[in-house]
């Protein structure tokens, strides 16, 4: 009974959702571009030119808003283990990255171009058990570290989510040890009582 009633109050805040209204108008697959277009907006993590690998992609919507900040000297390599729509100017691979087959086609595809920027917006399938689903959230986010580690270049940035609970803290420290400043945002794109964060790490070091 609980999970119909918040699948119910679910759809009534998607189809009376600003930015749902907004993604629509623009021609953007979903709402959370909104999300990442405000964390651009403060800290200019997307330039011309820059190599970025989009964790967790499908819909497309933060691949659709990073072709168009990166232009066509850019590269935009996307992965999801769900199928996306194809997308001009995106590379897609449709698989599990932990997996070194897939791991081998994305480093393919990068063709030797440093990384410049890995950003990720993985979420688990929740269960509505806060015990079962913040070790998932976790667990995707250090996921996307890991992969940050290996392919991106010398001082390049990390966008993650994550959510706030047991783990989140050490997820911080493991990010502080590789990155020079760690920053946490909440966009106003972020329903508000989502326990989701994005951490933005940046200058990455070996």
């Amino acid at each position: 009974m609980s999970r119909s009633k918040s699948s119910a109050r679910w759809l009534r805040e998607h189809f009376t959702d600003e930015y749902v209204t907004l993604a629509r108008e623009q021609g953007y697959r979903s709402r959370a571009v909104f999300k990442l277009m405000e964390i651009q907006n403060r800290d200019r993590i997307l330039k011309p030119g820059m190599t970025v690998i989009d964790l967790g992609a499908a819909p497309g919507s933060w691949s659709q808003f990073v072709t168009r900040q990166v232009g066509r000297q850019g590269k935009v390599v996307a992965l999801d283990i769900l199928p996306m729509e194809p997308l001009a100017a995106v590379e897609f691979i449709e698989g599990d990255f932990r997996e070194q087959e897939t791991l081998d086609r994305l480093l393919a595809l990068l063709t030797g171009r440093p990384v410049d920027l890995v950003i990720s917006d993985m979420a688990p399938n929740t269960s509505g058990i806060k015990a079962v689903d913040q070790p998932r959230g976790i667990y995707l986010a250090e996921l996307a570290l890991d992969l940050a580690r290996q392919c991106l270049r010398p001082g390049g940035d990390l966008l993650l989510k994550a959510f706030q609970g047991e783990g989140f803290d050490n997820l911080l420290r493991e990010l502080r040890r590789s990155f020079a400043t760690v920053s946490s945002r909440k966009p106003k794109a972020s329903r508000p009582r989502s326990p989701e964060a994005y951490l933005l790490a940046r200058n990455y070091h070996l």
